[in-house]
């Protein structure tokens, strides 16, 4: 059943069967300093209808496979009512799950399996936008040019004799303008609304005090259910500077803001009224017992400027999206590493360390790729400097080996721990990626890393289900990849990841700190990490390792020396 956030009461304790107030006896163990935490992609995790599409109890069913790999939370994308024109991004109901993904009685049970199992829970938020189908939208749609329905997004009149151009210039993330007019009730033609993304994704006016009000509501409403905090969707989003000026991004940047460190700021991405919004989300969630927290997706550079994300008074972490941009090359991992820990430290801050989600190329595949692909393009059949795949697997494995012995929370994304590439072949009639169609092809999108895991590799569709139905084609050949054809196997990067998940929690690493190691030349990261020292090479040249016990290896090792494109942690 849906509870409309317009009816919610303000009062946590009217709703909640589940959390309690603080009391003075509650403690904070910060759990998330530390923390790995598993994103989840609810329609290609695991399907228990057979539809072709990831369900919630389909998610339950396979918890133990998680609590077994060694990680201390989930995260789940989006799973409430919408109508799927981006993939749950566009909501139309915050407070209820989509028919797609079962019902909240499921969600209910599946935070309870995650519990049992000692895994917290964490869902997305996307406050940036809505569906165009939420009722909200809707009767903004029905009602008058200035109008408080109006308010709650941005609509304005177009420019033009008759309002026939858009307000300003800006361009949709997805290719294309970022603003659609309107046909009246009358049948006149109309305002236009801005919507940074989709047409079916209009985005709210956060500047309204209503809607703040109502997304305290939503957020009340999982608190109380039991959850452990949000993603915040677009965190750099939802303020616009005022007058919503024109403006044109640099022709390198990524289309949600990064590599624009030295640009002006867009006057839709990190403006200073944003955070004014999570001081009062954290005053919220500090009501709450269990250390609830928030985790900002904020496409912001520099790292100095991200850092006013997680204040003491506003997020608990960031992604650190420079660091998954810093590609396959010793000097670059070392300056982002260091810059990371002094700027987060600075505010208090655990450092936040990612290499693959549900928006970017796969590292497995993008860490070997040989020509520039900005984030948000995908990558195809067509696509400039396709990856060869031994090489973006070895790399990914020593990458994935670095991050995983640096100091604060680490986040992995379904399928990382299996070596997963990119799905490169989908054919054009299978792509479902909004950007593919608002760029005609030009840009692949992000279907080839939302592609269904591989459970079983002798099962339909290798164990997703059992009638072999997959809203994405998966690859004929990712039976090698199959979790029961890894499992077991020690070289396997399944159990690569659950060796390495194992070591850091018994040498506590995502305490520690980084003490880098010199004498192993410019290609080579090289440091010590409490009682583990941990060395992997960029380069292609091997480079002689000390006399020490071998923690793991990315590679097999013969001799002393480690070759390239390989990591190696040890002790002693």
């Amino acid at each position: 059943m849906s509870l409309d956030a317009t009816a919610m009461p303000t009062d946590p304790d009217e709703t909640s069967a589940v959390a309690e107030p603080l009391t003075e006896v509650d403690t904070r163990d910060e759990w998330w300093r530390t923390a790995v935490i598993y994103q989840i992609y609810p329609r290609s995790f695991a399907d228990s209808d057979g539809d072709g599409i990831g369900d919630l109890p389909g998610i339950t069913t396979r918890l133990d496979s998680l609590a077994d790999l060694g990680v201390d939370a989930i995260w789940l994308s989006p799973f409430y009512t919408s109508p799927q024109k981006d993939a749950g991004y566009d909501v139309a109901d915050y407070c209820d799950v989509d028919p797609l993904f079962g019902t909240l009685d499921d969600f209910d049970a599946l935070r309870a399996k995650a519990t049992d199992l000692g895994l917290r829970v964490i869902v997305d938020i996307v406050p940036n936008h809505s569906s165009s189908a939420h009722r909200w939208f809707q009767e903004a749609l029905a009602a008058a040019p200035g109008s408080p329905e109006r308010a709650r997004y941005l609509f304005r009149d177009g420019r033009g004799a008759d309002g026939e151009l858009p307000p300003n210039n800006w361009q949709s993330v997805f290719g294309g303008e970022a603003w659609t007019r309107i046909t009246e009730p009358d049948g006149t033609p109309g305002q236009w609304y801005l919507h940074l993304f989709d047409s079916s994704q209009p985005d709210f006016d956060w500047k309204n005090p209503w809607v703040r009000e109502q997304f305290l509501q939503i957020l009340r409403f999982w608190l109380d259910r039991g959850v452990d905090g949000f993603r915040v969707d677009v965190a750099h989003g939802m303020i616009k500077r005022a007058g919503l000026p024109d403006y044109t991004p640099p022709a390198e940047s990524g289309s949600m803001g990064g590599g624009q460190s030295d640009a002006e700021t867009p006057p839709y991405w990190g403006q200073e009224g944003v955070h004014e919004i999570y001081r009062s989300w954290r005053a919220l969630l500090e009501t709450y017992s269990g250390d609830r927290i928030l985790v900002a997706e904020a496409w912001v550079e520099p790292l100095s400027k991200l850092a006013d994300w997680v204040r003491p008074d506003e997020m608990q972490q960031a992604f650190n999206f420079l660091y998954l941009e810093s590609g396959w090359s010793a000097p670059s991992i070392k300056r982002v590493v260091d810059s990371s820990i002094e700027v987060f430290a600075s505010v208090g801050a655990p450092s936040t360390w990612v290499l693959s989600n549900h928006d970017v190329v796969r590292h497995a595949s993008r860490l070997a790729l040989t020509a520039e692909n900005p984030q948000g393009y995908g990558i195809g059949p067509k696509t400039k400097g396709l990856p060869d795949r031994a090489t973006g697997l070895a790399r990914a494995r020593a990458a994935s080996a670095v991050m995983l012995a640096l100091p604060g929370s680490a986040y992995l994304y379904q399928g990382e721990e299996l070596g997963l590439p990119e799905a490169i072949d989908l054919p054009d009639d299978a792509r479902q990626d909004p950007t593919w169609f608002r760029t005609h092809g030009e840009r692949y999108g992000r279907d080839g890393c939302r592609v269904p895991l591989p459970w079983e590799a002798a099962s339909p569709a290798f164990g997703f289900n059992t009638t072999g139905e997959s809203w994405l084609p998966q690859p004929d050949d990712w039976s090698v990849y199959a979790r029961d054809t890894e499992t077991g196997d020690p070289a396997s990067t399944l159990e690569l990841y659950r060796l390495a998940l194992d070591t850091r929690s018994r040498f506590s690493l995502g305490s520690g700190s980084v003490e880098w190691l010199s004498g192993y030349g410019p290609d080579v990261v090289a440091f010590r990490n409490g009682e583990v020292t941990v060395i992997a090479n960029t380069g292609t040249v091997p480079v002689e390792l000390p006399v020490a016990e071998e923690l793991l290896a990315t590679v097999p090792l013969d001799g002393a020396a480690l070759p390239a494109d390989a990591a190696v942690w040890l002790r002693g």
